[in-house]
């Protein structure tokens, strides 16, 4: 079971995903994205802190959601939980394994990924 809660932190959209993301649940993350999105929301973080496990239909949408979001010149930011870029997260190890992991700007929590002065944790 998925659920995703949308908060506003002015310019950012936030996603937060909880559950599994996988085929089922995939297309519900997808077309959060797309209202944000049509609602002239360009900056969308997507808290993943609360997935516990991601399949590759669940990080095409991940990348889909990061071809949106340049093609409208928005920012898309993905948060893994702490320690998540080291050693943590199913996420992270799905998108490191997969090899795309360097295509996202990932942040701890939301405080960071909502502060432009935040550097992203590194690949």
């Amino acid at each position: 079971m998925l659920r995703v809660e949308r908060t506003e932190q002015t310019p950012w959209t936030i996603l937060h995903i909880q559950g599994e993301l996988d085929l089922v649940s995939s297309p519900e993350v997808r077309r959060h994205v797309h209202d944000a999105v049509a609602v002239g929301r360009r900056d969308v973080v997507l808290d993943l802190s609360g997935v516990v496990f991601c399949d590759s239909s669940g990080v095409g949408v991940l990348i889909a959601a990061r071809r949106l979001l340049r093609s409208c010149r928005g920012r898309l930011r993905l948060i893994l939980p702490a320690r998540g870029a080291v050693d943590g997260s199913h996420v992270n190890r799905v998108l490191a394994a997969l090899g795309v992991r360097r295509l996202f700007e990932v942040y701890a929590d939301v405080d960071a990924a909502t502060d432009d002065e935040t550097r992203p944790l590194s690949a």
